[in-house]
């Protein structure tokens, strides 16, 4: 979840055109487009497999002081250190510990693969000293909601409190899961709305091959991915699929009003979050916020406010894609992998969207929701499997990867990093799959197996 680290003044917003500034302000040329992957992991006690806290020796806290000995920075919030940047991004806690890596904007997926190695190797060199482990899933496989911490920071203070009055399945989200990400740039408006429909249809394939959370409570929950089906139970104001997205005459403007019907979470005023969830954006922009009479808001406050909506994918200054879960090391490549090969060359997008653009709302709907619970096993909107579609779709991806052209120093190009969901098309078993046939026939349905086979 996005993390605040720039706490300078900002500008008032004047007129609307400021609210369009941040949208039009990420165009760049393609020479100057980058990869941001961002990857989140559960964290446990090696000894008895518990989620720590944040406070306990050998927790969090120590953890995120540990990792300081690499050059990363605190960030402070009530005292407490609650992230660090650096030069490969932003460490960061969501609401129950998970730990996520946000790195920094890339220029190939070389780049990429590399910080995240980084990044790992740091963790469980620290992790081993205070008796830590990560574990690379999209959903907690054993934890209840009340066996899990809470990490002190104030936007998650108010969301645990707005979660519950909005669906039924929030908290689990903010506590349970853990997803890779990845935020990428476009060239202009026109640019944007289409990778925003090709990223945006294509989701439910990125949910299918990376489904990897199948066990709740250490039983079967009858997904392959619930974590995915979390999202359809969150909160419909700020979720989904975005039909809009797919109309005539989509655009910075479009994303703009459907922003501002978002109903507001919080806003960030001299080091404290205020709980104004529910309220209008609106209103605040005509200073008749109920918890700040007669103030207006900062472009900072906007660029807030747009952090806490969760669509499918989700534009800022970039787009990010959403709809992965969590997973281990091949992974957290092949993600922005998929994404790059089929977003970053122009004849990979035109492909792409000849595949999905005939698709109806009502389709595209339902592939949403059967997805989660079937995988590959989903039909698309024009009867092919789900196997089959995605294995399209790769291919796609991996020649917009050969046009890159993008090199290591062995002279390979970026394509390897298709391997691991190339597998999961060859074969026809999710990461889902694969631990659902662990757990019920290996493990003898005893869970905590998978604490030594599927940890980083």
């Amino acid at each position: 979840m996005t993390q605040r680290t720039d706490t300078g003044e900002s500008p008032l917003i004047e007129s609307r055109d400021d609210l369009l500034s941040v949208f039009s302000g990420g165009e760049k040329p393609a020479e100057r487009w980058r990869i941001g992957t961002e990857h989140e992991k559960f964290v446990y006690r090696i000894a008895d497999h518990r989620a720590p806290s944040y406070d306990e020796a050998g927790g969090i806290r120590d953890l995120l002081n540990g990792l300081t000995e690499y050059g990363w920075e605190p960030v402070i919030e009530g005292g407490n250190t609650i992230a660090l940047s650096g030069k490969d991004g932003t460490i960061s806690l969501e609401p129950a510990g998970q730990f996520e890596l946000s790195g920094a904007p890339l220029e190939n997926l070389h780049e990429t693969c590399a910080e995240a190695a980084r990044h790992l190797e740091q963790c469980k060199t620290v992790g081993e000293k205070l008796g830590l482990g990560f574990l690379g899933l999209g959903m907690w496989p054993d934890k209840t909601r009340a066996e899990l911490p809470i990490m002190p920071k104030g936007r998650y203070k108010v969301m645990l409190n707005y979660m519950p009055k909005v669906g039924n399945l929030g908290l689990d989200m903010m506590l349970r899961t853990c997803t890779i990400q990845v935020n990428l740039d476009y060239a202009s408006e026109a640019d944007m709305v289409k990778k925003f429909r090709v990223g945006l249809a294509l989701q439910p394939v990125a949910t299918a091959l990376f489904a990897n959370s199948p066990l709740t409570e250490s039983k079967p929950n009858g997904y392959k991915s619930f974590r995915s089906h979390i999202w359809e139970d969150t909160d419909p104001d700020r979720t989904g699929m975005l039909p809009f997205v797919f109309e005539d005459g989509f655009g910075y403007e479009r994303y703009c009003d459907y922003m501002l019907d978002v109903p507001m979470y919080f806003v960030y005023r001299d080091g404290q979050y205020i709980d104004v969830a529910g309220e209008s954006f609106r209103a605040f922009l005509a200073g008749k916020l109920p918890q700040l009479p007669g103030e207006k808001p900062t472009l900072t406050d906007w660029v807030d406010h747009l952090s806490t909506a969760f669509p499918e994918v989700r534009l800022k200054s970039f787009l990010e894609m959403r709809g992965a879960d969590g997973g281990r090391w091949g992974r957290i490549c092949g993600l922005p992998a998929l994404w790059v090969g089929l977003l970053y060359d122009d004849q990979a997008l035109d492909a792409a969207w000849d595949l999905v653009k005939h698709w109806h709302i009502d389709g595209r709907e339902k592939l949403r929701h059967d997805v989660p619970r079937l995988a590959l096993d989903a039909v698309t909107p024009d009867g092919e499997s789900m196997r089959e579609f995605a294995g399209r779709v790769l291919d796609i991806s991996a020649s917009g990867l050969t046009n890159r052209a993008r090199l290591n120093s062995a002279g390979d190009n970026e394509g390897g990093f298709l391997d691991p969901l190339r597998e999961v098309v060859s074969t026809g078993a999710t990461p889902a799959d694969r631990l659902l046939q662990k757990f019920q026939d290996e493990w003898g349905g005893d869970v905590s197996h998978i604490y030594e086979e599927f940890s980083f």
